[in-house]
């Protein structure tokens, strides 16, 4: 499973091919719940092995599993590394584990392979290991049943990120084969992630049929734990539209288009005078500007709207407005990614776009650019 997450915390694990792996504290939930879930069919397998020492074997099965899909996702980052794809980390967590690849592929066939690496690697996993049970591994002992663990889990993991939608890795499959097909990266994204949605649904409502069907009472636990996957599916999905929209909109970003006219200002001029020369010159931003004329700040908003209107006279704009670093300078043509990559290189409320020749242009409120955007 490959979506993003927000900054890991837990316990780093290593750095195999160079990729630092967290285990998060919450993948402690679910060994629990596999460990408890999983000690009767173990105690059916090995019938001369106590209680403790089946929930010892039940307890491995939950970290061979965790273990497929370190592998699994290794096989994602290894294969985007392949393609220059920068990845930041993997982090195994409650409901599996996420590869943070910072940077799309640039080809829906390199979408496609990375994606399909990790189900490929899971069962290849799962038929060498289900060949060493049948033809090496002696029947009926201690040794059969973790081999039956480790080709199972391998199964399970690939089977199930092989589901068609986002944010499994079918649903980026689907997405790079939609994308092949439409030439659009987008509609495969809207594509896949509305499958997801239907997948999400089908988990719940599918097991929930099988069991009516079959006149028994579904399992509080197993109900749980597939509502609980149904979840990560949807939300993933409906993470996905929102990307997919954001991204629509991209094209339409500019930053002239959004620039507010802006009026030059020195630091001495008391706010209220600064706010009367731009509402007469239908300005909506001041630069702060030294005695040669050269932008050294810009006014923050947020703080003239901050200040009582009884204060303006006694307050200057100096006092008001942040210094000019460069990273806050931006030139007036960018659009699109490019324009949201500067802004996130160095957020902040304001900034001054200017000509390639260097002249004022005027205010770029980030404010502004994230209205483009509301309702998405």
């Amino acid at each position: 499973m490959s979506t993003p997450v927000k900054e890991s915390t837990g316990l780093r694990m290593g750095r195999p091919f160079g990729i630092p792996v967290y285990v998060s504290p919450t993948w402690l939930i679910v060994a629990a719940f596999i460990t408890i879930s999983f000690q009767p069919r173990f105690a059916d397998m090995l019938p001369g092995y106590g209680e403790s020492a089946t929930y010892l074997v039940a307890l491995a099965f939950a970290v061979l599993l965790y273990v497929s899909v370190l592998l699994h996702e290794l096989a994602h980052c290894v294969v985007a590394k392949h393609y220059g794809l920068p990845v930041r980390r993997i982090t195994l967590y409650m409901l599996g584990g996420v590869s943070e690849i910072e940077r799309e592929p640039e080809t829906a066939g390199r979408e496609f392979n990375v994606a399909f690496a990790g189900p490929l690697l899971s069962l290849g996993l799962a038929g060498i290991g289900a060949l060493v049970e049948a033809f090496v591994v002696p029947p009926g002992g201690l040794a059969q049943v973790l081999m039956w663990q480790l080709w199972l889990s391998n199964l399970i993991v690939g089977v199930f990120n092989l589901l068609p939608g986002l944010p499994l890795d079918g649903g980026r499959m689907l997405r790079a084969a939609v994308w092949k097909v439409r030439r659009d990266s987008g509609t495969g994204t809207m594509v896949a992630a509305w499958v997801g949605r239907g997948v999400a649904v089908a988990v719940v409502v599918v097991p929930l049929l099988m069991n009516v069907m079959a006149g028994q009472e579904p399992g509080i636990g197993s109900m749980l734990w597939t509502v609980v996957l149904a979840s990560f599916i949807w939300l993933g999905a409906s993470q996905s539209l929102r990307v997919a929209r954001v991204r629509a909109r991209l094209p339409q970003l500019r930053a002239r288009a959004l620039a507010r006219r802006a009026i030059p200002v020195t630091a001495e001029v008391p706010l209220s005078e600064g706010l009367r020369r731009a509402r007469e010159s239908g300005a909506g931003a001041m630069v702060v500007v030294d005695h040669d004329g050269h932008p050294v700040g810009i006014v923050n908003e947020a703080a003239v709207n901050a200040t009582p209107e009884q204060r303006r006279p006694w307050v200057n704009v100096g006092a008001l407005s942040r210094s000019l670093e460069p990273a806050l300078v931006l030139g007036a043509d960018l659009e699109g990614e490019s324009l949201i990559d500067a802004m996130r290189g160095s957020p902040a409320p304001e900034y001054l776009l200017v000509e390639r020749g260097g002249e004022i242009y005027g205010v770029l409120a980030t404010a502004d650019v994230n209205r483009m955007f509301s309702g998405v």
